[in-house]
């Protein structure tokens, strides 16, 4: 590797350094303690300064110097890890420079030649890889050194790298921490002691910062069973997060994909850097907190301070710029924020220089102040640019037009304040869609009725008025503190609809898609999926009991949104769950809109929890136990196992309280989730047990204790509801109500928020990472655990090895996916399939496992045998391998009778191993999670292998001549480098001649009547040349071993089975199993070769190292 040329001192370096070659300009040397010799003491010292300083020459084992012969001054200019590379560099020096440096007079003027060539090539070598780096001279040395020490293959991109402690034990070793796109590494080496660790980020359990008496702070890794700690991190922080990124992109990309496709920004592994990941750290937490959507990201953040009309002063805090919104936080992020879309805004006034500060006009005649703005005059511009508004004075006609145009709008928003949702124009609905809520429709609001609970509803209505009229309505209202004490309080039916679609952020995913719901639906009109069925039989099971849901209208409104939504995102469809959800936003929303909030709930508000496996509220609810040992120690202290809690809570999560909770007062915890998101579940499933705290410590079990939880769930009432008894949900078994007091939703909520409101909603997604590494490592575990107790009915292996040989299968897989961008090995995984069928190997990578694997060396012929043995195995034909084939292979060549390891071989010379095309490409293709599950052919295949008999030998067909010719020189290549190769030979040599003959007799005895001699003569000849290609290999070890056959030394027959081959051809001769087992038990030589048993455990070890450099050879 070339350097940035750096000037050295040779005063001491000799001591440290050999000189290899010389010449007049250039030295290249050799660090002691590499190469030759070691270098004992001084070799050990060497190494150790190596790892623990930071300096490329100190570490690299080979260096090229640059030095003049009348200077004492030496400069750097190349390094590299091996000799090879060294004297690549040293050869092209004396072939391009050397010559040229004749040319010059001076010294300096040779010096400045030879620096500014090498930075030159550096420059030229860093245009694509390094650009993207913050010091790409520093970064450089480190790839250097990330490479020489964990030889991982090439395309293994190294994102960032930390001095660090690594503690072994009780002892801490001072090396490097390297942080790569699929792998964590550490390397210390101190007095000889070498501490090498690679882990790779699927692998990793748990993932957080710990503190003890040892450790003031250190990161914790916990992956294979083993704890990691890293401390003295300088910036642990920015460490952290760098691995919370790099672990979730690996999950996402290999076990998620669903989640993975909705990250463009991050789908190339090999374009992953420190920066880019920050940004998408940050981009991250800009969406979660603005409820923005996915494709925004974080491109500006000034700090400012914005004048607040309500309060009458100016609050600090940092204005954030994405491609279509401007967003305002507060320092604390609590006080207030406002989200303000660029479509919103009318006019940026001209930037006031005395305050550094800029207004910004929005709909509606509200105005924004920044000031303080460092960077007022750019940051006044984009937003201009942004909005496509004109900052010119000749423009300024064309500026009062649009005015005029935003005042005619904003007179109609103050005449109709209903539809300033909507904000942008939108397509006609069709006429399928419903526009209405169904509450409106099924329960329209008696003005007249002057009953309390009407009155109180009315005072709701008035005070969110003031509200609007004090901070706005609509997009660019501000949210409060007041905001959510109004929340809490409960929000008044009419204004419910608006309220949800405005704080989940889906009022501008359909502003910014007018008519993309009508198309939806139009389109999934009519086709039947799996989804579509699911959708029809749950239906009717959606608030059964509410009027909206007995008539067709509010059936048809359930229908079209999810079948829409199953339309729009096919990998989620539709999950049980949605249809409760759906249908309680049909009762407050118009249906647009109901789809809109389903669409926010599902990708952003609750990510993964509407999918087969549920992850998403899995990893809530073990956040929910994090929060409960945190909060209720007493109730920890009496339950041990909070894992009930995790179980009885899934409904919680599932539909926010809807299911548990009667309609009326589940609706008040939807309005807090939507302001509040997830934590506003976690608060209020926190009170619900605090509440339930003395009777949950004297349960004596489970069940006592979910009969506890339903009955206060029974009991939850709102006082202020203004439904009729009609439209209230009956609560599941509250006949005896007299026997538990009733409690006031409004009073628990505001009880969860008093007790609970401290926790942070930063806490709560820092909890969600660190729980979504250990949740889908417990899935996968499971997932293992069903395979190898199926598959160890049927194989002799162990369960332990069974455990090594999934982790290897599992890892094949993974490594055909770790450098690729769209690998099409990341189809062959599909968690929702049978756990045998959720990870399969292709060809190739059956291929390199195989080779890995097999019991004997195999030689010229590897990749045809293993291309035989994939086309054996897989039984279905779909061009994939299971693990419970893969192990029956295995198991078959490990530990079957000699009778099965022949008969396996026999069979991979029979179609359809033996006759596929050469190629190797499967023209069968399995389509893969789309459409319907094909349960039939799932039962069809069970019963199959529940009636399959065990195959006998007399079962198998015949092998022709072509295949028996193939089926010896197979054994020859097995055979290939044992102790015993030339005995093996002869023996199979002796049984290819021998069944031959045989044939031959055979079909002599069926002939009619004896031929004449001549013809004896004739056809004798060609046996034994059959005999000769039989047993001839495809490629000969050795001209001795060759000449010790005796087919080899048959000469003489060879030219007559030229002559005769026509006569050959004529008569197909074929064998059938019994009669080739018969032959080779007769030669103790081969029997003695197939029955000798093979260490699992050392096969297993030796491919557990090699299955990473194999890919570096390849």
């Amino acid at each position: 590797m070339w350097l940035k040329p750096e000037e050295i001192l040779l005063k001491n370096a000799f001591k440290l350094w050999v000189t290899e070659k010389d010449n007049e300009y250039f030295v290249l040397q050799r660090r002691r303690g590499y190469g030759e010799g070691g270098g004992g003491l001084t070799g050990l010292l060497v190494g150790t300064l190596d790892t623990v300083l930071d300096s490329t020459s100190k570490v690299a084992p080979f260096r090229i110097l640059h030095h003049t012969p009348d200077s004492q001054v030496y400069w750097s200019i190349a390094c590299g890890v091996t000799k090879e590379e060294i004297v690549q560099h040293w050869d092209w020096l004396q072939q391009n420079i050397m010559r040229t440096l004749s040319v010059f007079d001076s010294s300096e003027d040779i010096t400045s030649f030879v620096q500014g060539k090498i930075r030159g090539l550096i420059a030229e070598e860093g245009k694509t890889s390094l650009v993207l780096e913050d010091d790409p001279e520093k970064f450089r040395e480190a790839l250097l050194r990330f490479e020489k020490w964990f030889e991982l293959p090439p395309e293994e991109k190294l994102v960032t790298y930390y001095s660090c402690s690594y503690w072994k034990g009780k002892v801490p070793c001072q090396g490097w921490l390297y942080l790569s796109t699929n792998f964590l590494c550490f390397y210390s080496y101190l007095l000889g002691a070498e501490v090498k660790l690679v882990i790779s980020w699927d692998e990793i359990w748990r993932l957080e910062k710990t503190s003890n008496v040892l450790l003031t702070e250190s990161i914790h890794v916990l992956a294979h069973g083993e704890d990691h700690y890293f401390s003295m991190l300088l910036h642990l922080n920015e460490t952290f997060v760098i691995m919370e990124q790099l672990a979730d992109y690996s999950i996402k990309r290999l076990f998620d994909k669903e989640a993975f496709q909705r990250e463009p920004a991050l789908s190339d592994p090999l374009q992953i850097t420190k920066r880019g990941l920050e940004a998408h750290a940050k981009s991250e937490q800009f969406q979660t907190f603005f409820r923005l959507p996915k494709e925004e990201n974080l491109l500006e953040v000034h700090e400012s301070f914005l004048y607040v009309p309500f309060s009458h002063y100016n609050t600090l805090g940092k204005i954030c710029l994405s491609e279509n919104y401007l967003c305002f936080a507060s320092q604390d992020g609590s006080q207030c924020h406002v989200i303000i879309p660029m479509r919103e805004v009318v006019n940026v006034e001209k930037p006031d220089s005395s305050s550094r500060a800029l207004t910004v006009c929005v709909r509606g005649k509200r105005a924004l102040r920044f000031s303080e703005v460092r960077d007022y005059q750019r940051l006044a511009n984009t937003i201009r640019s942004r909005c496509g508004i004109s900052a010119s004075p000749q423009h300024s006609a064309s500026s009062g037009a649009i005015r005029g145009e935003c005042q005619s709008l904003i007179n109609h928003f103050e005449d109709n304040p209903e539809d300033v949702t909507l904000m942008v124009g939108q397509k006609d609905s069709s006429k399928a869609v419903s526009t209405e809520a169904l509450m409106t429709v099924f329960h329209p609001q008696d003005v007249e009725n002057l009953d309390p609970k009407m009155l109180k509803e009315k005072m709701k209505e008035q005070s969110w008025n003031i509200h609007f009229s004090e901070y706005g309505r609509g997009t660019s209202m501000f949210f409060t503190k007041k905001t959510r004490d109004l929340i809490v309080r409960g929000v008044p039916e009419a204004l419910r609809g608006e309220l949800w679609m405005l704080f989940s952020g889906a009022v501008n995913d359909m502003a910014t898609h007018p008519g993309y719901y009508t198309e939806l639906v139009e389109q999934s009109l009519g086709t039947s999926t799996l989804a579509t069925d699911e959708i029809e039989r749950d239906l009717h099971r959606s608030l059964p009991d509410h009027p909206a849901f007995q008539s067709d209208t509010g059936i048809s409104a359930l229908r079209r949104v999810l079948t829409a939504y199953a339309y729009r995102n096919p990998k989620i469809g539709y999950c049980q769950a949605m249809n409760i959800l759906t249908s309680v936003l049909l009762l407050y929303a118009k249906e647009e809109e109901a789809f809109w909030l389903l669409v926010a709930v599902c990708e952003r508000m609750l990510p993964d929890y509407f999918n087969r496996r549920i992850i998403g509220a899995l990893v809530d609810q073990a956040v929910f136990e994090d929060l409960i040992r945190e909060n209720l120690p007493q109730l920890v202290e009496h339950m041990t196992d909070l894992s009930f809690f995790s179980s009885v809570s899934l409904s919680w999560f599932l539909t926010l309280f809807i299911s548990v909770l009667p309609i009326e007062s589940a609706v008040n915890v939807v309005d807090c989730f939507f302001y509040d998101g997830i934590k506003a579940i976690l608060q209020l499933g926190l009170a619900v047990l605090d509440y339930n705290m003395e009777a949950l410590i004297s349960c004596h079990d489970d069940a006592e204790a979910v009969t506890i939880l339903n009955k206060f769930f029974d009991s939850v009432t709102n006082k202020d509801s203004p439904l009729p008894p009609t439209v209230q949900q009956a609560s599941v078994g509250n006949n005896d109500k007299t026997s538990h007091f009733n409690v006031d939703i409004s009073e628990l909520i505001r009880e969860a928020y008093e007790k609970y409101g401290h926790i942070r909603s930063e806490e709560v997604e820092s909890s969600r990472k660190r729980n979504k590494l250990h949740v889908i490592q417990t899935l996968e575990d499971t997932t293992k655990q069903n395979v190898i107790r199926v598959v160890s009915q049927e194989v002799r292996f162990s369960a332990s090895q069974l455990d090594e040989l999934y982790n290897l299968f599992k890892r094949q897989h993974f490594l055909s996916c770790y450098w690729t961008m769209k690998s099409p090995a990341l189809l062959h995984h599909d968690p929702s399939l049978a756990y045998l069928e959720q990870y399969q190997l292709g060809f190739q990578q059956f291929s390199v496992l195989f080779s890995l694997l097999e019991p004997w060396a195999f030689c010229t012929n590897k990749s045809t045998l293993s291309l035989w043995i994939f086309r054996l195995i897989d039984e279905n034909q779909d061009g994939l391998v299971n693990f419970k084939e893969f192990c029956y292979a295995l198991d078959t060549l490990y530990s079957g009778s000699f009778t099965n390891k022949l008969k396996f071989l026999f069979k991979l010379h029979l179609p359809p191993a033996f006759d596929l095309p050469e190629d190797g490409v499967i023209r069968k293709s399995p389509e893969r999670g789309r459409g319907k599950v094909d349960l039939q052919a799932y039962l069809k295949q069970w019963q199959n292998e529940i009636l399959k008999k065990e195959e006998t030998i007399k079962d198998l067909p015949r092998i022709n001549q072509t295949q028996f010719i193939q089926f010896s020189k197979t054994l020859y290549n097995i055979f290939h480098g044992d102790p015993d190769e030339e005995s093996l030979y002869r023996a199979v040599a002796h049984v290819t001649s021998l069944l031959l003959r045989m044939e031959e007799v055979g079909r002599r005895l069926q002939e009619p009547s004896s031929p004449p001699e001549s013809t004896k003569s004739a056809d004798s000849p060609p046996a034994g040349a059959a005999a000769a290609a039989a047993a001839a290999p495809e490629e000969s070890p050795s001209t001795e071993e060759a000449s010790t056959t005796p087919e080899s030394s048959d000469t003489p027959g060879s030219h007559n089975s030229q002559e005769a081959a026509p006569d050959l051809s004529e008569i197909e001769w074929s064998f059938s199993f019994e009669q080739v087992l018969a032959s080779l038990l007769n030669e103790p030589a081969l029997v003695t070769f197939f029955e000798r048993p093979v260490d699992v455990q050392t096969k297993l070890a030796q491919a557990r190292v090699a299955q990473l450099k194999l890919k570096v050879n390849k």
